[in-house]
C-alpha cells in the first residue's frame, strides 16, 4: 500500500479531461501532478487553472504513480499501451479504445504486466444505481433510454459514446450470460453520414435467464434523458440517472366495479432513500485509488471491462450487417 497520496497524471484537457482535473484536484486521496495535453495553449491554460504542471507528451512518467486518460477516443489505444508498458496503473475514459480488438489488446497487456486497468463506465458509480443494486433481483426486462441533443465536437457514434453505459448496466442487473445482441443504427446529420458515425442506436439483448433488454441511444433529441427501468415479477423499478433517484411501482388491482365504465388501477408507489451522495466521478476515482493502494481486486476489475465493449461490437456488427 502506498504511504503517501498517489501522484496522478492526466492525459487530455478537453471537456471530460477538465472534469477529471477538477475531481482530481478536489480529491483528498491523490494529487494531480501532471497534465499532458499536446495542444500547448489549451494545456497551459488548464494546468494553470488546476495548479499543476503541463507537458505536451510523456516519456517515462518518473515520479507518477498512476494515470487517467481522457483524451479523444482514437488516441486511447496508443496512449494506454505506452502507459501500461511503463507499469503505471491506468484509468481510461470509455470506451477503452476505438475498436473491440484494441480493447482486448489493452486488457491482455494489463494482465500480462499485472498492472491495474480500469475503464470509466461511470454509471456504475451513480448513487441511484449503487442503491438499486442493494435490492434488485431476478430482473425479467430492462429498458434503457439515453438521449441527448447533438454535440458536434464528438466525432464518434452513439454506440460507444452513449449506448455502452446502459449495456454495461443491463449486464450488471441481468446477472446472466448474454445469448444474443442485435442492433439498428440511424444516420441523420450530414457529418454523421460522412463519418459513418451513427446518430441513433437501438439494441436488443437477450440473456440466458430469459431476461430481455432494450436500449435506445440517440443524439438527435431535444432534451437530455437518462432513464433505466427494471421489471421484476412483481414490481417496476425506475431509475432516473440524471436526478439520481428511484421510484418503485407495485401493481395491486385493476378491477373496475360493475357499475362504472372505463379503467381503474391501484398501484403502490415507493420512493427509496438513496444511500449514497458522492459524485459519480469522485466515487470512480476513489475506486481507482483503492486499486492502486491494493484495496480492490485488479483481476475482477479487468474482467469487468470487456463484456460491455463486446456487446457494443456485436450490436454494431448486427446494425451494419
Amino acid at each position: 500500500m502506498t504511504t503517501n497520496r498517489p501522484r496522478i497524471a492526466l492525459v487530455g484537457s478537453g471537456k471530460m479531461g477538465s472534469l477529471h482535473a477538477r475531481v482530481l484536484t478536489q480529491s483528498p486521496l491523490c494529487d494531480l501532478a501532471l497534465l499532458v495535453e499536446p495542444h500547448e495553449e489549451r494545456g497551459r491554460e488548464a494546468a494553470e487553472r488546476f495548479d499543476t504542471t503541463w507537458a505536451a507528451d510523456f516519456d517515462d512518467l518518473a515520479g507518477i504513480d498512476a494515470v487517467v486518460v481522457a483524451a479523444a477516443t482514437p488516441a486511447h489505444c496508443d496512449v494506454a499501451a505506452r502507459i501500461l508498458d511503463l507499469g503505471k496503473p491506468l484509468l481510461v475514459e470509455k470506451p477503452l479504445a476505438a475498436t473491440y480488438e484494441e480493447c482486448t489488446d489493452l486488457v491482455k497487456r494489463s494482465a500480462v504486466a499485472d498492472v491495474p486497468l480500469m475503464c470509466g463506465l461511470l454509471e456504475r458509480f451513480n448513487p441511484a444505481v449503487r442503491t438499486a443494486h442493494e435490492f434488485v433481483s431476478d430482473v425479467w426486462q430492462i429498458n434503457g433510454i439515453r438521449h441527448s441533443p447533438f454535440v458536434s465536437r464528438i466525432p464518434t457514434g452513439v454506440a460507444t459514446d452513449l449506448l455502452i453505459h446502459d449495456v454495461d448496466l443491463a449486464i450488471e442487473f441481468a446477472q446472466s450470460q448474454l445469448v444474443e445482441a442485435k442492433g439498428e443504427f440511424g444516420y441523420f446529420h450530414d457529418s454523421s453520414v460522412r463519418n459513418h458515425a451513427e446518430d441513433s442506436a437501438e439494441a436488443v439483448l437477450r440473456f440466458e435467464s430469459g431476461a430481455v433488454a432494450t436500449i435506445s441511444a440517440s443524439r438527435v433529441s431535444q432534451r437530455k434523458i437518462r432513464q433505466l427501468s427494471l421489471l421484476e415479477s412483481s414490481r417496476l423499478i425506475e431509475i432516473d440517472l440524471l436526478r439520481r433517484d428511484i421510484t418503485i411501482y407495485k401493481h395491486i388491482d385493476d378491477d373496475v366495479p360493475p357499475d362504472r365504465d372505463g379503467y381503474q388501477q391501484q398501484t403502490v408507489i415507493e420512493i427509496p432513500t438513496i444511500r449514497y451522495s458522492e459524485e459519480p466521478l469522485a466515487a470512480q476515482l476513489a475506486h481507482f485509488i483503492g486499486l492502486i493502494d491494493g484495496e480492490g481486486d485488479p483481476g475482477v476489475e479487468r474482467d469487468s471491462i470487456l463484456p460491455s465493449h463486446r456487446v457494443v461490437d456485436e450490436v454494431t456488427a448486427s446494425a451494419n450487417g
